[in-house]
């Protein structure tokens, strides 16, 4: 992580999650409630995890989790994977408080990947949780 890194991400889909953000970060970390303007959460298709693309006007919730250290960075970056790149965002908390952060953006080259469909939290819990841990091939990349 370079030094201009917060140490801090934004996450928006399955690492919203305390259980799989630990078991992807080998580590248990404070977090915080946001949100991120600017852009929108769509289901990658065939999948059970989102991306998010910049679109006026758009409010993406999620999770920051704080002080991750460098070993977590990498785990995280690969099980992440191609079509994400982790980029500085400004969050917003419900204080008020804006601060930058780093998020995994779904990178452009892949948007024909991501569906209509806006990627809902609550849904993910109710079934598409159980059948991302057991079928998400980056859990298997991040040792």
């Amino acid at each position: 992580m370079s030094p201009e890194r917060s140490g801090d991400l934004f996450t928006y889909g399955s690492l919203m999650c305390e259980d799989i953000m630990a078991e992807v970060a080998s580590a248990r970390l404070r977090c915080t409630p946001a949100t991120l303007r600017g852009y929108r959460r769509f289901l990658v298709m065939d999948e059970e995890y989102p991306g998010v693309m910049p679109v006026a006007g758009g409010v993406v919730s999620g999770i920051v989790y704080h002080g991750i250290a460098q070993a977590s960075w990498q785990r995280l970056d690969r099980f992440e994977g191609e079509m994400y790149d982790r980029k500085p965002v400004t969050v917003r908390y419900a204080t008020g408080r804006e601060t930058v952060v780093d998020c995994y953006l779904f990178r452009p080259e892949f948007a024909h990947r991501l569906t209509a469909t806006e990627w809902d939290l609550a849904t993910f819990l109710q079934g598409g949780k159980t059948v991302f841990q057991h079928q998400y091939c980056g859990f298997q990349v991040i040792d």
